[in-house]
């Protein structure tokens, strides 16, 4: 019987629905560190996307224990990294749909906005 292959994306709401319910996932933002300044999800570790190819090892032992969450600002980047990650084996990943703009304007307000 083979497996169903995780959706590539994943919206905010699902994302917190799965925090809420106590499951353990990684957050992995892929954005560069002046966007980490302007805005942040508590408990996400900073990935900057041009560095996941030297952290791939780490981060698929990682998502051996919890899947990975990978979001950047709209999008777009971490479908990117989603993409190549599994490109690489790395089946327990997915990208979280609208990045962190999209988690400020659903799910939580207190999130800055930037452009």
């Amino acid at each position: 019987m083979t497996e169903t292959p995780l959706p590539f994306e994943i919206p905010p709401q699902e994302v917190q629905r799965r925090l809420r319910t106590g499951e353990k996932l990684t957050l992995i933002d892929v954005r560069e560190p002046h966007e980490l300044q302007l805005a942040r999800i508590e408990g996400a570790e900073l990935v900057p996307m041009r560095s996941v190819p030297a952290e791939l090892s780490r981060l698929d032992a990682q998502a051996d224990d919890t899947p990975l969450i990978v979001f950047c600002h709209h999008g777009v980047r971490s479908l990117n990294v989603v993409h190549w990650l599994r490109e690489q084996g790395v089946e327990a990943c997915q990208s979280m749909a609208g990045g962190i703009d999209r988690w400020s304007l659903e799910i939580d307000s207190g999130v800055p906005r930037y452009s």
